[in-house]
């Protein structure tokens, strides 16, 4: 009684340590997410964010991942998943008035994109 599953082909493309914060990326992840594959670059090639140019380098990165290494259709691509996690903060301290201190926290973040085939 073994059930054989359709193996689902994906290209993904990950950034760590992005230093820029997840939610910063988040705005124009969540407009890019469900598109195809030209749509998403001109989303992020056109959006008016800090995040854009790091999702349009990292989109190209999975279009070229999924020709390359998955011989996939460009095509027939769509953005199936995208994804920032937080990364590691790195604290830095700014000195403040009164000969105290105050916390800078310098946010960075782990972006994926993950690309499937459209039947």
């Amino acid at each position: 009684m073994e059930e054989k599953q359709a193996q689902v082909v994906e290209a993904r493309a990950t950034l760590s340590y992005a230093r820029i914060s997840a939610r910063k990326v988040k705005i124009v992840a969540d407009l890019m997410r469900g598109k195809k594959v030209d749509e998403a670059l001109n989303i992020a090639k056109f959006a008016p964010k800090a995040s854009s140019e790091i999702l349009e380098k990292l989109l190209k990165s999975a279009i070229a991942n999924a020709e390359n290494n998955h011989f996939m259709n460009r095509a027939n691509l769509y953005v199936a998943e995208i994804y920032a996690n937080q990364g590691p903060t790195l604290k830095r301290i700014r000195p403040a008035a009164k000969g105290s201190a105050v916390r800078i926290r310098k946010r960075t973040s782990h972006i994926t994109i993950v690309l499937r085939e459209s039947k």
